[in-house]
Protein backbone atom coordinates (compact mmCIF):
# COMPACT_ATOMS: atom_id res chain seq x y z
CA UNK A 1 0.00 0.00 0.00
CA UNK A 2 1.11 3.36 -1.03
CA UNK A 3 2.81 5.14 1.92
CA UNK A 4 0.55 8.49 1.72
CA UNK A 5 -2.52 6.14 1.15
CA UNK A 6 -2.33 4.13 4.56
CA UNK A 7 -1.53 7.70 6.28
CA UNK A 8 -4.80 9.07 5.06
CA UNK A 9 -6.43 6.39 6.36
CA UNK A 10 -4.94 5.63 9.09
CA UNK A 11 -6.01 9.73 9.69
CA UNK A 12 -9.42 8.74 8.71
CA UNK A 13 -9.14 6.37 11.62
CA UNK A 14 -8.45 8.60 14.43
CA UNK A 15 -11.03 11.01 13.53
CA UNK A 16 -14.01 9.01 13.60
CA UNK A 17 -12.56 7.87 16.99
CA UNK A 18 -12.28 11.24 18.27
CA UNK A 19 -15.95 12.02 17.05
CA UNK A 20 -17.08 8.72 19.14
CA UNK A 21 -14.89 9.64 21.90
CA UNK A 22 -16.51 13.43 22.03
CA UNK A 23 -20.23 11.94 21.68
CA UNK A 24 -19.97 9.54 24.50
CA UNK A 25 -23.10 9.57 27.00
CA UNK A 26 -21.28 7.80 29.53
CA UNK A 27 -17.85 6.13 31.16
CA UNK A 28 -18.74 2.79 29.94
CA UNK A 29 -18.99 4.26 26.21
CA UNK A 30 -16.21 6.54 27.05
CA UNK A 31 -13.85 3.33 28.03
CA UNK A 32 -15.00 1.37 24.80
CA UNK A 33 -14.58 3.43 22.49
CA UNK A 34 -11.07 4.67 23.88
CA UNK A 35 -9.60 0.90 23.18
CA UNK A 36 -9.45 1.17 19.61
CA UNK A 37 -6.83 4.27 20.15
CA UNK A 38 -4.82 1.98 22.48
CA UNK A 39 -5.31 4.06 25.81
CA UNK A 40 -6.83 3.26 28.57
CA UNK A 41 -8.43 5.18 31.34
CA UNK A 42 -5.65 5.67 34.27
CA UNK A 43 -8.22 5.99 36.88
CA UNK A 44 -10.31 3.02 35.74
CA UNK A 45 -7.05 0.43 36.11
CA UNK A 46 -8.26 -3.17 37.30
CA UNK A 47 -5.10 -3.57 39.11
CA UNK A 48 -3.17 -0.30 40.29
CA UNK A 49 -0.27 0.30 38.72
CA UNK A 50 1.20 1.48 41.77
CA UNK A 51 1.01 -0.03 45.48
CA UNK A 52 1.96 0.74 48.65
CA UNK A 53 4.64 -2.06 49.11
CA UNK A 54 6.21 -4.64 46.62
CA UNK A 55 3.67 -7.30 45.69
CA UNK A 56 5.04 -11.39 46.56
CA UNK A 57 4.66 -12.57 43.44
CA UNK A 58 7.32 -14.95 42.90
CA UNK A 59 7.29 -18.21 45.41
CA UNK A 60 9.61 -19.35 48.16
CA UNK A 61 11.05 -22.67 46.46
CA UNK A 62 13.84 -25.82 47.49
CA UNK A 63 15.45 -27.55 44.72
CA UNK A 64 17.21 -30.91 45.92
CA UNK A 65 20.76 -31.64 44.82
CA UNK A 66 20.01 -35.33 45.17
CA UNK A 67 17.17 -34.86 42.81
CA UNK A 68 19.07 -32.88 40.47
CA UNK A 69 21.93 -35.09 40.34
CA UNK A 70 20.28 -38.41 39.77
CA UNK A 71 18.42 -36.70 36.46
CA UNK A 72 21.87 -34.83 35.27
CA UNK A 73 23.21 -38.61 35.28
CA UNK A 74 20.13 -40.08 33.40
CA UNK A 75 20.27 -36.90 30.75
CA UNK A 76 23.79 -37.84 30.11
CA UNK A 77 22.74 -41.49 28.79
CA UNK A 78 20.22 -39.08 26.66
CA UNK A 79 21.76 -36.29 25.68
CA UNK A 80 25.17 -35.44 24.32
CA UNK A 81 26.80 -32.24 24.66
CA UNK A 82 27.14 -32.32 20.35
CA UNK A 83 23.52 -32.42 20.50
CA UNK A 84 22.75 -29.14 23.07
CA UNK A 85 24.83 -26.09 24.07
CA UNK A 86 24.44 -26.94 27.73
CA UNK A 87 23.19 -30.34 29.64
CA UNK A 88 21.99 -27.98 32.11
CA UNK A 89 18.65 -28.29 33.95
CA UNK A 90 16.89 -24.89 34.96
CA UNK A 91 15.01 -24.34 37.75
CA UNK A 92 11.82 -22.77 37.21
CA UNK A 93 9.75 -20.94 39.91
CA UNK A 94 7.02 -22.77 40.49
CA UNK A 95 4.95 -19.47 39.96
CA UNK A 96 1.68 -20.26 38.12
CA UNK A 97 2.35 -19.15 34.06
CA UNK A 98 6.51 -19.00 34.91
CA UNK A 99 8.09 -21.48 33.16
CA UNK A 100 11.66 -19.93 33.44
CA UNK A 101 13.07 -17.50 35.73
CA UNK A 102 13.86 -18.95 39.37
CA UNK A 103 13.31 -15.34 40.59
CA UNK A 104 12.25 -11.79 38.89
CA UNK A 105 15.54 -10.76 37.32
CA UNK A 106 17.80 -13.91 37.98
CA UNK A 107 17.68 -17.86 36.93
CA UNK A 108 19.54 -20.58 38.36
CA UNK A 109 20.63 -24.25 37.11
CA UNK A 110 22.68 -28.05 37.82
CA UNK A 111 24.57 -28.42 34.47
CA UNK A 112 27.06 -31.42 34.44
CA UNK A 113 30.14 -32.55 32.40
CA UNK A 114 30.81 -35.85 31.62
CA UNK A 115 34.55 -37.02 31.32
CA UNK A 116 36.45 -36.79 28.34
CA UNK A 117 33.52 -34.44 27.13
CA UNK A 118 33.88 -30.76 25.84
CA UNK A 119 30.72 -28.50 26.23
CA UNK A 120 30.97 -25.74 23.05
CA UNK A 121 32.30 -21.92 23.62
CA UNK A 122 30.22 -19.22 23.21
CA UNK A 123 29.33 -15.82 24.31
CA UNK A 124 26.19 -13.74 25.61
CA UNK A 125 25.12 -10.59 27.08
CA UNK A 126 23.82 -11.96 30.46
CA UNK A 127 26.12 -12.29 32.91
CA UNK A 128 26.86 -15.84 34.53
CA UNK A 129 28.61 -17.21 37.35
CA UNK A 130 29.42 -20.90 38.33
CA UNK A 131 29.58 -22.74 42.03
CA UNK A 132 31.67 -26.12 41.03
CA UNK A 133 29.72 -29.09 43.47
CA UNK A 134 31.69 -32.23 41.99
CA UNK A 135 35.22 -32.46 40.17
CA UNK A 136 38.05 -34.48 39.12
CA UNK A 137 41.50 -33.78 38.03
CA UNK A 138 41.36 -31.50 34.57
CA UNK A 139 38.20 -30.04 34.68
CA UNK A 140 38.26 -26.55 32.90
CA UNK A 141 36.02 -23.48 32.20
CA UNK A 142 37.84 -21.63 29.41
CA UNK A 143 37.21 -17.68 29.93
CA UNK A 144 38.35 -15.63 26.93
CA UNK A 145 41.02 -18.36 26.00
CA UNK A 146 42.25 -18.97 29.61
CA UNK A 147 41.69 -22.30 31.58
CA UNK A 148 40.15 -21.92 34.65
CA UNK A 149 40.21 -25.01 37.29
CA UNK A 150 37.27 -26.00 37.98
CA UNK A 151 37.38 -27.41 41.91
CA UNK A 152 34.97 -27.90 44.58
CA UNK A 153 33.76 -24.98 45.88
CA UNK A 154 34.90 -22.89 43.82
CA UNK A 155 32.96 -19.41 42.21
CA UNK A 156 34.00 -19.12 38.83
CA UNK A 157 32.55 -15.44 37.05
CA UNK A 158 31.73 -15.30 33.46
CA UNK A 159 31.48 -11.31 32.63
CA UNK A 160 29.23 -10.61 30.20
CA UNK A 161 30.28 -10.99 26.39
CA UNK A 162 33.36 -13.08 27.50
CA UNK A 163 33.67 -16.19 25.13
CA UNK A 164 33.33 -19.28 27.78
CA UNK A 165 33.37 -23.04 27.30
CA UNK A 166 33.72 -26.19 29.93
CA UNK A 167 36.17 -29.34 28.95
CA UNK A 168 36.72 -32.41 31.02
CA UNK A 169 40.05 -33.68 30.33
CA UNK A 170 39.73 -36.14 33.42
CA UNK A 171 37.72 -39.20 33.88
CA UNK A 172 35.42 -37.84 36.73
CA UNK A 173 32.24 -36.71 35.63
CA UNK A 174 32.08 -32.81 37.19
CA UNK A 175 28.75 -30.74 38.33
CA UNK A 176 27.81 -27.47 39.25
CA UNK A 177 25.44 -25.11 39.77
CA UNK A 178 24.97 -21.69 37.19
CA UNK A 179 23.51 -18.55 38.07
CA UNK A 180 22.50 -16.36 35.45
CA UNK A 181 20.55 -12.60 35.28
CA UNK A 182 18.56 -14.06 31.93
CA UNK A 183 15.38 -12.84 32.74
CA UNK A 184 16.47 -9.45 33.75
CA UNK A 185 18.04 -9.00 30.17
CA UNK A 186 15.15 -10.55 28.73
CA UNK A 187 13.20 -7.97 30.21
CA UNK A 188 15.43 -5.15 29.27
CA UNK A 189 15.76 -6.44 25.97
CA UNK A 190 19.30 -6.46 25.21
CA UNK A 191 19.78 -10.46 24.75
CA UNK A 192 22.82 -11.48 22.20
CA UNK A 193 24.22 -14.44 22.01
CA UNK A 194 27.07 -15.78 19.88
CA UNK A 195 28.45 -19.53 19.16
CA UNK A 196 32.24 -20.01 18.39
CA UNK A 197 32.46 -19.90 14.70
CA UNK A 198 36.05 -21.35 14.64
CA UNK A 199 35.80 -24.47 16.72
CA UNK A 200 33.79 -26.41 18.97
CA UNK A 201 36.33 -25.42 21.99
CA UNK A 202 38.32 -22.68 22.53
CA UNK A 203 41.62 -23.56 22.31
CA UNK A 204 43.31 -22.65 25.44
CA UNK A 205 47.19 -24.45 27.07
CA UNK A 206 47.45 -22.07 29.83
CA UNK A 207 46.13 -23.08 33.11
CA UNK A 208 45.07 -19.42 34.88
CA UNK A 209 44.38 -20.90 38.51
CA UNK A 210 44.87 -17.28 39.94
CA UNK A 211 42.71 -15.73 37.59
CA UNK A 212 40.66 -12.99 38.86
CA UNK A 213 37.13 -14.64 37.87
CA UNK A 214 38.10 -17.83 40.12
CA UNK A 215 37.43 -17.79 43.77
CA UNK A 216 38.23 -21.38 45.73
CA UNK A 217 36.39 -21.53 48.72
CA UNK A 218 39.38 -22.35 50.41
CA UNK A 219 40.67 -19.02 50.31
CA UNK A 220 36.70 -17.37 50.48
CA UNK A 221 35.76 -19.45 53.35
CA UNK A 222 38.45 -18.04 55.57
CA UNK A 223 37.98 -15.19 55.07
CA UNK A 224 34.17 -15.05 55.59
CA UNK A 225 34.95 -16.60 59.32
CA UNK A 226 37.11 -13.34 59.90
CA UNK A 227 34.59 -11.06 59.08
CA UNK A 228 31.92 -9.68 62.49
CA UNK A 229 29.23 -11.22 62.90
CA UNK A 230 26.25 -9.12 61.28
CA UNK A 231 24.11 -11.03 63.40
CA UNK A 232 24.33 -13.71 66.21
CA UNK A 233 25.86 -16.87 64.51
CA UNK A 234 26.19 -14.80 61.26
CA UNK A 235 29.15 -13.73 59.00
CA UNK A 236 29.35 -12.93 55.49
CA UNK A 237 31.48 -11.37 52.66
CA UNK A 238 31.27 -10.57 49.78
CA UNK A 239 33.12 -11.89 46.27
CA UNK A 240 35.19 -9.59 44.55
CA UNK A 241 36.50 -7.69 42.70
CA UNK A 242 36.05 -8.16 39.78
CA UNK A 243 32.06 -8.25 40.53
CA UNK A 244 29.45 -8.66 37.99
CA UNK A 245 27.45 -5.68 37.24
CA UNK A 246 23.96 -6.90 38.50
CA UNK A 247 24.62 -9.63 40.72
CA UNK A 248 26.08 -9.65 43.96
CA UNK A 249 27.93 -12.90 45.07
CA UNK A 250 28.32 -13.46 48.91
CA UNK A 251 29.90 -16.52 51.41
CA UNK A 252 27.50 -16.76 54.21
CA UNK A 253 28.33 -18.51 57.17
CA UNK A 254 26.32 -20.14 59.86
CA UNK A 255 27.03 -21.78 63.12
CA UNK A 256 25.72 -24.82 64.42
CA UNK A 257 22.64 -23.97 66.33
CA UNK A 258 22.15 -20.20 65.08
CA UNK A 259 18.56 -19.05 64.67
CA UNK A 260 18.61 -15.86 62.25
CA UNK A 261 15.19 -13.88 61.39
CA UNK A 262 15.32 -11.87 58.40
CA UNK A 263 13.15 -9.05 57.51
CA UNK A 264 11.73 -8.03 54.48
CA UNK A 265 14.35 -6.94 51.64
CA UNK A 266 13.70 -5.55 47.87
CA UNK A 267 16.65 -8.08 46.57
CA UNK A 268 15.73 -11.55 45.07
CA UNK A 269 18.04 -13.86 46.87
CA UNK A 270 19.41 -17.36 45.60
CA UNK A 271 21.06 -19.47 47.96
CA UNK A 272 23.59 -22.65 47.45
CA UNK A 273 24.20 -24.95 49.89
CA UNK A 274 27.84 -25.62 49.89
CA UNK A 275 28.05 -27.49 53.38
CA UNK A 276 26.30 -28.33 56.36
CA UNK A 277 22.26 -28.75 56.88
CA UNK A 278 19.26 -27.17 58.36
CA UNK A 279 16.27 -25.65 57.97
CA UNK A 280 14.51 -21.95 56.11
CA UNK A 281 10.67 -20.80 56.71
CA UNK A 282 9.53 -18.33 54.67
CA UNK A 283 6.17 -16.77 54.92
CA UNK A 284 4.34 -20.00 55.64
CA UNK A 285 6.95 -22.33 53.34
CA UNK A 286 9.35 -24.60 54.90
CA UNK A 287 12.40 -26.19 53.53
CA UNK A 288 14.93 -28.73 55.05
CA UNK A 289 18.42 -28.21 53.04
CA UNK A 290 21.36 -30.00 52.93
CA UNK A 291 24.86 -29.79 50.49
CA UNK A 292 24.27 -28.90 46.67
CA UNK A 293 20.86 -27.92 47.45
CA UNK A 294 18.99 -24.69 45.71
CA UNK A 295 16.27 -22.06 47.13
CA UNK A 296 15.11 -18.86 46.51
CA UNK A 297 14.01 -16.67 48.71
CA UNK A 298 11.83 -13.99 46.47
CA UNK A 299 11.88 -9.94 47.32
CA UNK A 300 10.03 -9.05 50.02
CA UNK A 301 9.71 -12.45 51.90
CA UNK A 302 10.59 -12.10 55.00
CA UNK A 303 12.96 -15.73 56.43
CA UNK A 304 14.20 -17.26 59.34
CA UNK A 305 17.15 -19.59 59.78
CA UNK A 306 18.20 -22.60 61.63
CA UNK A 307 21.31 -23.99 61.42
CA UNK A 308 21.66 -27.87 62.62
CA UNK A 309 25.04 -27.92 62.15
CA UNK A 310 27.80 -25.40 60.63
CA UNK A 311 26.69 -24.69 56.73
CA UNK A 312 28.21 -22.45 54.22
CA UNK A 313 25.78 -20.83 51.86
CA UNK A 314 26.58 -19.18 49.20
CA UNK A 315 24.15 -16.20 48.28
CA UNK A 316 23.66 -14.64 44.83
CA UNK A 317 21.29 -11.65 44.73
CA UNK A 318 19.92 -8.82 42.65
CA UNK A 319 21.45 -6.24 44.77
CA UNK A 320 24.17 -4.82 43.46
CA UNK A 321 21.53 -3.54 40.19
CA UNK A 322 18.76 -1.95 43.17
CA UNK A 323 21.82 -0.68 45.04
CA UNK A 324 22.41 1.21 41.96
CA UNK A 325 18.70 2.45 41.10
CA UNK A 326 18.48 3.29 44.62
CA UNK A 327 15.86 0.52 45.07
CA UNK A 328 17.74 -1.64 47.41
CA UNK A 329 15.99 -1.11 51.04
CA UNK A 330 14.91 -3.50 54.10
CA UNK A 331 11.57 -3.42 56.11
CA UNK A 332 13.41 -2.15 59.06
CA UNK A 333 14.54 1.04 57.34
Amino acid sequence: MNVNVAHELKSVAQEHIARELAAAQSLDEYYARLAPAYMAAGWNRREPSLYPTPRTTFLPAHWSWSTARTALDAAARLVDTQDAERRNLTLYNPLPGNAYGTAPTIIAAYQMIKGFEAARSHRHTPNALRFILESGPGTYTIVDGRKLPMEEGDVLLTPNWCWHGHVNEGAHNAYWIDVLDVPLTHLLGPVFFEPLDEGFIESAAEVAADSPFRFPFATWGAKTMRQPETRPGLREVTIGPPFLDSLRIKWRHLAAGTAVDEPQTTASCIYAVHSGAGTVSCDGHDFEWTRGDVFVIPAWRSARWQAGSESYLLRVSDESLLEKLNWLRTAES
